[in-house]
């Protein structure tokens, strides 16, 4: 790499019986990443690629923790990174290859400095590119940082730590770009367009290294049995009679996303009965892919030769936005953002640092967070769409939005905010990019709940339609990008363009195509289309709400910080905790040890914390104490014997204190019943004040007594059976 460092590339040795096997390696994090596709299509309609990526704890040095000590079901972490795999490989398959596919990733070693999910996006190309599975690839992929304003091509766990900078790019050949995955701290468009630049020329020296590996070890590409493709006799007939049909149906602005899905559903069920009258021996999906055919011709020659657009609006137009906030108070914070026929209800809702989301170990260490006490959840109920299914299971596509919008949010965040924030994005109903609404939704929802962020967070997707080359069929030709896209627009057009940030710069994107690879002309533009649209979204959500909300809501959480002596903390804590869970138990607060001398007392509501308050006065009330002078002498009373000294009391107002054996007799003695010391007895002892960390009593017997003598007490004879010799030697 441009950076000096290497990334090692290997296939033939492991995992043969696979179609295609490699191993990638940057420092001592080694993946292998197998490809097998099965020779008979499947009798799916598109493309049934499977991407397993698993974290294995022995890679890491680990065992599970779970109660089987095994790994179980994916994480969080393993699914977004499945899905980043997945969509830097997926454009390249050919169309109409509808044959079951699975790539899966197997760590093999992970030295917790290079995090394996770059590695794994290279090892997968790697492994198509040698198999004789039909792909159009190799790929290459690097991550970029940035720190103190220079770019660093895959920087280490180290170094991401001060990075305001986490940028994932997927480059083919011919410096384009495949895919893209960033968060960012609020960076300015010209970094972040670098940053880009300089992610795409690394990834042309891994793409003619995966070449050069595959010329060296590579199979010959198989012929599939048949690539699904519509016959053109076929496509020329259903447009005969549906393309006029369609471009009414296209044209009709007044439709809404269900009455438009409604009239081309109705249009092509009629085509094709009249197309199986002329064509009786084909099947269904034939039928409808011709329909499919026209549908995305005439869709796409509206656009790229009259620029127009299924609602009417022009190409870089907004749809209507509106939104509220404080939509139902006894919520800590809440906001209904509407974006055309998106509509999306984000809830904020605060708990304490207690809550906080705390990763497993093996993910901390293969680059999830350690901890986090912000969190996005996206929920996408069938209803959005006027569709049935199962509620409140969350599958990858929400875990992919709702990481989208966190990471879109999360660099306006505090860091020292008090609570932990759970923002809950539900999609009420969807006509394209909800998790940019969500961000939008989720902005309003932090400053309703009097979140001190920095500024308004706003996103908008971009869509691309293009037209290949007529020198070069696999290039791209003529081109046009579209602004605020809706539903339609993204499953027939070739881009999903989503990113989010500030008035100031950008801090979430996330670029998926269709099309082997962008030339970075198009990426450009499509950055550049994107602040403009936010910065128009955003001026709405200002009028709506300009800053975060100074006035406590009623309901609002409490918390603050509690200093005890820690002289006063054994009694404060009770045995066992018992008076930390009888608090809890009673009023609802929650404690969490900060030192040893400072509690973070976090209570639901103001009216808790008073209550919380009036118990804890009364658990650290004490009678006032005598003041002791130091050095003095004072008759302390043994209240009980310990094996390593006697606790005696001073007087009766105060706790007691432990005089270690070692002060209480010049010689040394391993028990208090060597000195025949008893329960109720009194001692004279000598105070020297207080330990500075524990602030216990320091007390002293021995300091007061003579010299010692040879024996004071011999304990394995007793006092009656005593010879002669014994008693004349005591």
């Amino acid at each position: 790499m441009s950076n000096s460092r290497t990334l090692r590339l290997a296939s033939g040795k492991l995992a043969r019986f696979s179609d295609g096997s490699a191993i990638a390696q940057l420092g001592d994090t080694s993946v292998m990443v197998t490809a097998v596709s099965k020779t008979k299509p499947s009798t799916a309609t598109f493309l049934p690629l499977t991407v397993d990526y698993r974290q294995k704890a022995a890679a890491a040095g680990r065992i599970p923790t779970n109660f089987l000590r095994r790994e179980l079901g994916p994480t969080e972490n393993e699914i977004l990174t499945g899905r980043a795999i997945d969509r830097s490989i997926r454009p390249l398959f050919p169309d109409g290859y509808f044959y079951e596919t699975q790539i899966v990733c197997n760590l093999l070693a992970v030295d917790g400095v290079n995090d394996p999910d770059v590695l794994s996006i290279n090892a997968a190309s790697a492994a198509l590119a040698v198999s004789d599975i039909p792909w159009a690839g190799p790929v290459g992929a690097v991550r970029i940082g940035m720190v103190d304003g220079e770019l660093i091509v895959n920087p280490s766990r180290r170094e991401m730590t001060h990075s305001s900078l986490n940028l994932i790019v997927t480059g083919c050949d011919g410096n384009n770009v495949v895919m893209l995955e960033a968060s960012a701290n609020n960076l300015l468009q010209q970094d972040f367009l670098k940053a880009i630049k300089r992610g795409v020329k690394e990834t042309q020296a891994i793409v003619r290294k995966i070449k050069e590996l595959a010329k060296l070890c590579g199979k010959p590409k198989r012929l599939p049995i048949k690539l699904f493709a519509v016959e053109q006799e076929l496509v020329e007939a259903a447009a005969e009679l549906a393309r006029s049909r369609i471009r009414d149906v296209l044209l009709d602005d007044s439709h809404s996303k269900i009455s438009r899905d409604r009239a081309l559903d109705g249009v092509r069920l009629d085509v094709v009965e009249r197309l199986r009258l002329t064509y009786p021996d084909q099947d269904n999906f034939q039928l409808s892919e011709a329909f499919g055919a026209t549908l995305k011709s005439v869709f796409r020659d509206l656009i790229l030769d009259e620029n127009r657009r299924c609602d009417g609006r022009e190409l870089t137009d907004v749809r209507d936005i509106s939104c509220s906030v404080n939509v139902y108070k006894p919520l800590h914070g809440s906001a209904l953002f509407q974006r055309g026929q998106t509509q999306c209800l984000c809830t904020v809702t605060f708990d304490s640092l207690e809550s906080a989301f705390k990763s497993d170990s093996v993910s901390v260490i293969t680059g999830a967070f350690r901890e986090k006490n912000f969190m996005v959840h996206y929920e996408f109920p069938p209803y959005a769409t006027n569709e049935t299914g199962k509620s409140g299971m969350v599958g990858r596509r929400e875990l992919g939005h709702g990481a989208l919008a966190e990471k879109a949010l999360r660099a306006v965040i505090p860091d020292n905010f008090p609570f932990t924030i759970r923002l809950t994005s539900e999609v009420l109903e969807s006509n394209g990019s909800s998790s940019m609404a969500s961000a939008c939704g989720g902005s309003l929802a932090l400053m309703d709940a009097g979140v001190p962020i920095a500024d308004h967070v706003a996103g908008i997707a971009i869509g691309l339609v293009t037209r290949p080359s007529k020198d070069n069929p696999h290039s791209i030709g003529d081109y046009k990008l579209l602004t605020d896209i809706l539903g339609i627009e993204d499953y027939l057009g070739d881009m999903d363009f989503k990113m989010a940030g500030t008035k100031r710069g950008v801090t979430a994107l996330q670029a998926d195509v269709k099309v082997p690879g962008l030339p970075m002309r198009i990426v450009m533009e499509a950055v550049q289309q994107a602040v403009d649209g936010k910065s128009r979204i955003m001026a709405v959500m200002r009028e709506c709400i300009s800053e975060p909300r100074v006035e406590k809501k009623e309901n609002a959480p409490v918390s603050i910080r509690l200093e005890v002596p820690p002289h006063r903390r054994s009694k404060f804590v009770g045995a066992g905790g018992y008076n930390l869970k009888k608090l809890t138990a009673e009023t609802g607060v929650q404690l969490s040890p900060i030192d040893d001398t400072s509690f973070t007392v976090f209570a639901p509501n103001q009216s808790a914390m008073d209550e919380a308050q009036e118990a804890i006065a009364q658990l650290l009330s004490e009678e006032k104490e005598p003041v002791l002078d130091f050095g003095a002498i004072y008759t302390a009373k043994i209240v009980e014997l310990k094996e390593v000294g006697v606790m005696v009391e001073l007087y009766p107002n105060m706790q007691p204190a432990l005089l270690h054996n070692s002060q209480l007799d010049q010689r040394k003695i391993n028990h208090p019943s060597a000195l025949g010391l008893d329960v109720g007895q009194e001692i004279s002892v000598k105070y020297f004040g207080r330990d500075p960390v524990s602030g216990r009593m320091r007390l002293s017997r021995k300091v007061l007594q003579n010299p010692a003598t040879k024996v004071v007490r011999n304990l394995g004879v007793s006092t009656l059976d005593a010879s002669p010799a014994a008693s004349k030697e005591s």
